[in-house]
């Protein structure tokens, strides 16, 4: 670990250098990779400066040990040893973790998907709450959200709505464990006799990708336009500004309304079918792997129930976990950071116990 440690070190120096160059700007794209890896480098490199450190005070501390000290000073001496070998192997786990493979997609940005599920209005109306609670999130984190297509209810809940969410520090790094099935547990207000109701919405998390990542021929795509059915007055009876774009070879289908003209709905439904296909692409080609080391927060996958929000006990449940907290309405108002880096933890430490094993 240690020889792996050093080389990463002088990695990250020679990119220090490189960024410190005088046309270091002159090709943008090129500096921004140097960026990207020298943020990427630069917190194991400091934690690795500060083990060193420990490590070379314990064994300053041993060979003090070694000369003849009067007893006061051998004791002062024995604790500062025993605080530097606790600190080293505090160190050690950490390093441990910081050199876990990272998901090349936790940088990227996100469409985020949430779909009425089983339980009518109701479920409609929890999603709409799933949509708040994500849109605070956001907020309370500075990403910027974009409505790439929505379709709601005369209620106001959601029967199914797409958003982009973009920020600067890794949007899918802190959201790509919220895919999967959220139930909610409560007394609908239409429900007279007080009876709980369960009913439940699903979310889908992908990264969004770039052109470069996936490549779509006009041959495989099927390219319908149709008159938008929500709000919009005048222009939606006249035009079919609507478009709805089909994967022939995947029968994956995406559409999008919301934008005044067929040319904006085109590149927002182009943007949502690049991200499928990447995700339709990539879940193929790990799932041999998936089956043998499932990730102990779960697979991802959007049939699988992940979540509870019990709203007669104010808490929320996730399943995948075991974590309970008691805060549903502040939860719900995007104080998810508690139960997020949880998720995050438990990742870490599936992966650490799967290195272990191999």
């Amino acid at each position: 670990m240690i020889e792996k440690l050093r080389k990463l070190k002088e990695r990250f120096e020679a990119v220090s250098a490189q960024l410190s160059r005088t046309d270091a700007m002159d090709d943008l794209a090129a500096w921004k990779e140097l960026v990207r890896e020298h943020a990427a480098l630069e917190e194991i490199v400091q934690e690795f400066d500060a083990y060193m450190q420990d490590l070379a005070e314990r064994d300053g501390c041993r060979e003090l040990l070694n000369e003849k000290l009067d007893p006061e000073m051998k004791q002062l001496v024995q604790e500062e040893l025993d605080s530097r070998e606790a600190s080293l192997l505090c160190r050690e786990e950490t390093l441990k973790t910081l050199l876990l493979p990272k998901d090349e997609n936790d940088d990227k940005n996100v469409i985020l998907e949430i779909r009425a599920g089983t339980g009518g209005d109701e479920a409609s109306l929890f999603g709409a709450d799933l949509l708040r609670m994500y849109l605070r999130y956001a907020e309370r984190h500075g990403y910027k959200v974009e409505i790439l297509s929505e379709n709601m209810t005369e209620l106001g809940g959601v029967k199914e709505i797409v958003l982009s969410l973009s920020g600067r520090h890794g949007v899918y790094s802190r959201l790509k464990f919220e895919s999967g099935v959220h139930r909610v547990q409560r007394v609908p207000e239409t429900e007279s006799q007080g009876r709980i109701h369960t009913s439940a919405a699903t979310v889908a998390v992908l990264p969004e990708v770039d052109d470069v990542q996936i490549e779509i021929r006009d041959s495989d795509l099927r390219i319908d336009t149709y008159r938008s059915s929500g709000a919009g007055g005048q222009h939606v009876n006249k035009t079919s500004s609507a478009i709805r774009i089909t994967h022939l070879p995947t029968g994956i289908v995406v559409a999008c309304q919301n934008e005044r003209s067929q040319l904006q709905n085109k590149e927002q439904a182009m943007r949502m079918l690049k991200s499928k296909l990447y995700e339709h692409f990539a879940s193929q080609q790990h799932a041999e792997l998936a089956d043998k080391k499932k990730s102990l927060v779960g697979s991802g996958d959007r049939s699988e129930r992940i979540r509870t929000y019990n709203f007669p006990q104010s808490r929320v449940t996730d399943h995948r976990i075991g974590l309970t907290l008691y805060k549903l309405e502040a939860f719900l108002d995007g104080d998810m950071d508690e139960l997020i880096d949880a998720l995050i933890v438990a990742d870490r430490a599936a992966q650490l116990a799967g290195e272990q094993e191999d």
